[in-house]
């Protein structure tokens, strides 16, 4: 872990721009320290982070470079893929339409798109919704030679073609980028414009979002940032998924003040009505935590509505938290996994509100320390590839052999060396018995970790997020 994280300092410019207006000095510092922390342990070259009350910034910051070959800072300015927080502007413009009574959200996808896959068996809800069990376009070993060159609709359904659905629609959740894809066709065909200009005509320039584009435009864009990810631990420009491929799902460029005005248009109904933002906003049947759009859940048992976006090269997160009025914005430009874009919107608000923080982190009573000493282990074992297996159940260790450990260790590895280990008390699933605990990695990151022991103390189920 040392090895990965120190040279990450050499990485970072001056701060490029900043101000507080509003902020104590101290819980200003207090942020941008813990924002140093994040971009230094993730190897994050440049980011903007933005915090609004009531529209108003009340904390704007930009980090490190956005272009580290040219040795440009970051400003508050600067433009980033926002990656799938475009899927908000998609079920918008779907409503608006409904809202025109050129469409119906409960109709199934057949109605406007008769040739699709699975047409007759979903609907526009579900797709919005990702209840709809939709292949995914996006995977398979090929997707990032296929995802950077120009694709059409057709050819996308061709790669979800004659695929069987994930699941049943409406019965269970599953992140889809098909199902959005599938809904930029939909406006397409409803409203007799091309995606681009209806969200262009409709959505931005509704919101006033001037300086808003999209993938396509990004080398004409002053101050746009360039891409990175880390492969086997080396900072490396990313390739950047084509305009025609990320599409409805995922194409558009803009900078922390854009989206800003964005989340103010979309909540106050100028973007929809007043009904259809509640309905964005309300877990779907089959989803506990999403509507459409919008993501609908928790931060340290605090209520959170919004959304993240990743692409190859970005990692941006757009969350506004109802009970404290706060709108934070983190937009960075590396396409890692943890996402430094939502571990900073965490970071941020737990630094502006520490006691909601430290509430959160308070141990459940009756831990085991015999218990939470075989949790540790366990995660070590997971962290490292399972290089000593005896500690695992029979059933779990064969699978970890027959390839759960690798997929394991590529999953855990890059979360560092956890700085704490905290219990959250034990549930029942049926005759099972679950030990849970979050597991602490510094400012902004955090996982939650299950495990099951038999009666033997060997651990036969793990259970993460």
């Amino acid at each position: 872990m040392r090895g990965r994280f120190m040279w990450c300092l050499a990485l970072f410019a001056p701060m490029a721009m900043a101000s507080s207006p509003g902020l104590d000095p101290a819980l200003a510092k207090r942020i941008d320290g813990d924002v140093q922390t994040v971009l230094q342990r993730t190897g994050t070259p440049g980011a903007t982070l933005a915090i609004y009350r009531d529209g108003v910034a009340i904390y704007l910051h930009a980090y490190g470079l956005s272009d580290r070959e040219r040795k440009t800072p970051a400003t508050v300015s600067t433009h980033y893929e926002i990656g799938s927080i475009t899927k908000q502007f998609t079920a918008a413009a779907i409503l608006q339409l409904q809202e025109a009574g050129k469409l119906d959200i409960n109709a199934t996808l057949a109605t406007y798109l008769p040739d699709a896959p699975h047409a007759k068996e979903v609907t526009l809800k579900q797709l919005l919704s990702h209840t709809s069990g939709m292949p995914e376009y996006l995977d398979g070993p090929d997707v990032e030679a296929w995802a950077v060159k120009p694709a059409t609709f057709d050819q996308i359904m061709a790669r979800i073609k004659g695929k069987p659905l994930d699941f049943s629609p409406g019965s269970r959740w599953s992140y889809s980028n098909s199902g959005y894809a599938m809904l930029g066709r939909v406006i397409e065909v409803t409203s007799h414009e091309s995606y681009e200009h209806y969200v262009k005509t409709h959505l931005l320039t509704t919101a006033g979002m001037t300086h808003t584009t999209t993938v396509a435009d990004e080398s004409r864009v002053p101050g746009m940032a360039k891409g990175y990810r880390h492969t086997d631990g080396k900072l490396e420009p990313a390739p950047t998924i084509h305009d025609t491929v990320g599409w409805a799902a995922g194409n558009l460029v803009s900078t922390v003040d854009e989206l800003e005005r964005w989340n103010v248009a979309l909540g106050s109904g100028k973007i929809v009505r007043p009904a259809d933002y509640a309905l964005m906003t309300t877990p779907m049947p089959g989803s506990t935590d999403y509507g459409l759009g919008l993501f609908i859940d928790t931060l340290d048992e605090q209520p959170r509505i919004g959304h993240t976006g990743g692409s190859f090269g970005f990692t941006t997160s757009n969350q506004y938290f109802p009970k404290q009025g706060i709108q934070v914005i983190a937009f960075t430009n590396v396409g890692d996994n943890p996402e430094p874009g939502q571990m900073l919107v965490t970071a941020a608000f737990e630094a502006l509100y520490p006691d909601i923080a430290a509430a959160a982190r308070k141990p459940a009573d009756g831990e085991n320390a015999a218990t939470t000493s075989v949790v540790r282990q366990a995660f070590e074992q997971l962290q490292k590839g399972s290089k000593d297996p005896s500690m695992f159940g029979d059933k779990l260790k064969a699978k970890l052999a027959a390839g759960l450990a690798e997929r394991m260790a590529k999953q855990l590895s890059v979360f560092g060396e956890p700085s704490s280990f905290i219990f959250k008390g034990q549930r029942h699933d049926h005759d099972d018995v679950w030990n849970d605990y979050r597991i602490e990695f510094g400012p902004g990151n955090s996982l939650p970790f299950g495990v099951r022991l038999d009666a033997g103390g060997k651990v036969v189920g793990i259970s993460i997020g």
